[in-house]
C-alpha cells in the first residue's frame, strides 16, 4: 500500500486513472508478447496477446464511459495509485520476465498483476467519498476479478508445464564478472 495515495474523489479523476491503468496494462502485455516472439516462445506470446486484448477492451469500455466528459490530464507521478507504480505494471514484470518462461509462469505473473488491478479498484470503491465513483470502481473490481478467475481456470484446465524451462543450449552472451 502506498501511504501517499490520495483518495480519488470525482468520476473524471477515477476514469482518468482507469484509462491509464488499462492502457499501461495493454502496452506491457504487448511488450511481453513481442519479447516472447523474438525468442520463439510462441505459446506464451499468444497468451500475452490475449491478455493485451482484454486490457484494450477494458480501456475501450472506460473511454466509452468517459465520452461525454473531459478527463483531467494527470502527470505519471501524480496518479493516486494505492501501491507503488501502476497496479498492473509492477516491477515484478521485469523481475519475472525470462525469455524461456513457461505458460504457467506467464499466467501466474498475469494473475499477480490482475489481482493488483482488482485491489486498486476495490480500494477506490471503499475509500472514495463519491457514490458514483464507488459504484464504478466496484464494477471494475468485479471485472478484474473475472480476469483473475479466468486466468486461474486456464491454469486449472490446461495441461501447462509447471516445470522449469529446458536448459538453453545457446544462451545469450554475457560479460564475465
Amino acid at each position: 500500500m502506498n501511504d501517499n495515495a490520495k483518495i480519488i474523489e470525482t468520476v473524471p479523476e477515477f476514469l482518468a486513472h482507469a484509462v491509464a491503468l488499462e492502457d499501461e496494462s495493454a502496452e506491457r502485455y504487448e511488450m511481453l508478447a513481442d519479447a516472447m516472439e523474438v525468442h520463439h516462445n510462441d505459446e506464451v506470446a499468444e497468451l500475452f496477446r490475449k491478455l493485451m486484448q482484454y486490457s484494450e477492451d477494458h480501456a475501450q469500455e472506460v473511454q466509452t464511459l468517459a465520452s461525454d466528459m473531459t478527463l483531467p490530464n494527470i502527470a505519471p507521478w501524480d496518479y493516486n495509485w494505492n501501491c507503488p507504480g501502476s497496479p498492473e505494471n509492477c516491477d515484478c514484470f521485469n523481475d519475472a520476465l525470462d525469455y524461456q518462461m513457461t505458460p504457467y509462469q506467464a499466467l501466474n505473473l498475469a494473475i499477480h498483476n490482475e489481482t493488483r488491478g482488482r485491489d486498486f479498484y476495490a480500494w477506490v470503491s471503499r475509500e472514495s467519498p463519491d457514490p458514483e465513483v464507488r459504484r464504478l470502481a466496484g464494477e471494475m473490481a468485479s471485472e478484474e476479478q473475472e480476469h483473475v478467475d479466468l486466468l486461474q481456470a486456464m491454469i486449472a484446465n490446461t495441461d501447462l508445464s509447471r516445470e522449469a524451462p529446458l536448459e538453453d543450449l545457446d544462451p545469450p552472451n554475457t560479460p564475465d564478472g
